[in-house]
């Protein structure tokens, strides 16, 4: 008991070292190393002080207002240095927009509006995020040199971005109406508990509730906590620990390991990234509870679904229906005949693919879920009223299929150095044609209980992982009321014993979420 706490008190001086005005003051400026994010101490300690001085202002709203966006923006600004500004110029030019298009009618000054909208919002972000890559694509089509620009990527940009255009392309619609103020404006695209990594928060779901009392139940409370919990564990004690110790250490060098392990990489990896996103997600909900706020769930169990439709239902739920929404309807979703709606279906995820980032991998990885997609709408076409799609047996089959082709496709989504000229030109996979052969050629499934022996603690950890997945929702919504209806200092006590897990299990330092990158 002894060495815990010890390794507790070690544990907060690497994060917060000793009480010296010169270190806390370094602390608190921008470190390119050490982003801010939620699972960190100084985030904790910084989001106490927060939730106090928010809650002696819920009756001012003006005051609580000026609070929560200087807070976010200095979140931002941990997160992405002096790139904050990028945040100000969405908001500010988004803002003018939208009241600008909600006072005019002609059609063609709206439909300039929206333009120029989507000019400034996707030329900042293709900009910062895809420059290199289309001038290297250019490059390898031309044979001209290209040299690598050095540009910053700020964290979440692709988050903000599309967050704002939805707020203007439903002023367009006529869904919403602008909000009252830019003040309001920029607590709306800055709200620091989705900022960087979402969820991507509708404004017709946002706004109306910034303009109520704020009212936090016990409900809410005991909620809050539980989604910051778990969103926690899934973060500090299974992505990162599975994800440091195991995955990147086959991701990186697949040639050392054998085809087992590589499959076994896999599976991890489709456990790391979900409890790494879920669990952000679920942090964000939890800590927008406790101001006062509702977020709708993000991921609804994904490796539980029974077809790739049904998987792009449960996973990062806000990103999926804003595509379909805002790319997949605009395009003509299902209005133009089979073809077309195949077609729209394959655009929307490569577009999707490619938000997640400027690299050829993503683009494969969206190009597959979108063929995957109309695939599967043309077997429901076929298969429309047959007996045997409605059986049990064909529910289950179809949930591991979807589940292994979700993870081969996190394969191509990992393995980030596939280029243009080494696939079409020499034919090269990079590491992902390395683990592929790896597996396929080179597995020794005899060597699966010495593997499981010499990595123990990490499968333990992503059996764990998998298992919670799959517990049926009843159970989880019971364990969730029973946490709720806890005395309130359970929950810290609760915190505490969390706190001791992570400490125990922590890699050497803070792990960066996998989507900061998006």
């Amino acid at each position: 008991m002894q060495d815990i706490w010890q390794n507790i008190l070690t544990y907060l001086k690497v994060q917060f070292g000793t009480l010296d005005l010169g270190k806390l003051l370094n602390e608190l400026v921008y470190d390119p190393d050490s982003p801010l994010i939620f699972s960190s101490g100084m985030f904790m300690c910084m989001f106490a002080i927060f939730i106090v001085v928010y809650a002696l202002l819920r009756n001012k709203s003006l005051a609580r207002t000026i609070f929560v966006v200087a807070f976010s923006y200095y979140f931002y600004y941990k997160s992405s240095g002096i790139y904050f500004f990028l945040l100000a110029v969405v908001t500010c030019s988004d803002y003018i927009i939208g009241d600008l298009l909600h006072n005019s009618h002609r059609r063609w000054v709206r439909k300039l509006l929206v333009l120029l909208s989507l000019v400034i919002d996707l030329g900042m972000l293709g900009y910062f995020k895809y420059t290199n890559f289309f001038g290297q694509l250019w490059a390898d089509f031309t044979g001209a040199p290209w040299q690598r620009l050095d540009i910053f990527l700020p964290v979440g940009i692709s988050f903000f971005t599309f967050q704002s255009l939805s707020y203007i392309i439903d002023i367009y619609r006529r869904k919403i109406e602008p909000v009252d103020n830019l003040l309001d404006y920029a607590f709306f695209v800055s709200f620091f508990p989705q900022l960087v990594a979402g969820p991507i928060v509708r404004a017709s779901d946002f706004i109306p509730q910034m303009y109520k009392p704020v009212h936090v139940t016990r409900q809410m409370l005991g909620t809050g906590f539980w989604f910051i919990l778990i969103g926690l564990f899934k973060k500090a004690v299974i992505s990162d620990y599975i994800g440091e110790n195991f995955v990147a250490r086959v991701f990186e060098n697949p040639i050392q390991f054998t085809g087992i392990e590589n499959l076994l990489g896999a599976y991890g990896f489709g456990m790391q990234i979900y409890c790494d996103f879920s669990g952000y997600s679920d942090m964000a909900i939890g800590l927008a509870l406790l101001m006062g706020f509702h977020f709708n769930i993000n991921f609804n169990n994904p490796y539980k679904a029974a077809s790739v439709t049904d998987f792009w239902r449960r996973w990062h739920i806000s990103l999926s229906t804003w595509l379909r929404d805002y790319v997949y309807i605009s395009l003509g979703g299902n209005r133009k005949g089979k073809i077309r709606q195949y077609l729209n279906l394959f655009i929307t995820m490569l577009l999707g693919g490619l938000w997640h980032g400027a690299s050829l991998n993503f683009v494969f990885w969206g190009a597959l879920h979108g063929i995957a997609l109309a695939l599967h709408k043309m077997w429901m076409t076929i298969t429309r009223g047959a007996k045997f799609v409605q059986s049990r047996l064909w529910h289950v089959f179809m949930v591991i299929f979807t589940f292994h082709f979700v993870i081969f496709a996190w394969l191509l989504f990992r393995n980030a150095d596939i280029t243009w000229s080494g696939l079409f030109y020499n034919g090269e996979w990079g590491k992902l044609g390395i683990m592929l052969s790896q597996i396929t050629t080179n597995l020794h499934l005899e060597l699966l209980p010495e593997v499981i022996v010499n990595y123990r603690h990490i499968f333990v950890l992503i059996a764990l992982g998998y298992a919670l997945h799959f517990v049926p929702d009843r159970l989880s919504q019971r364990c969730r009321d029973v946490f709720v209806k806890m005395p309130a200092f359970l929950y810290a006590v609760v915190l505490i014993i969390l706190v001791v897990v992570i400490v125990q299990v922590k890699t050497s330092q803070v792990q960066p979420f996998i989507y900061f990158q998006f």
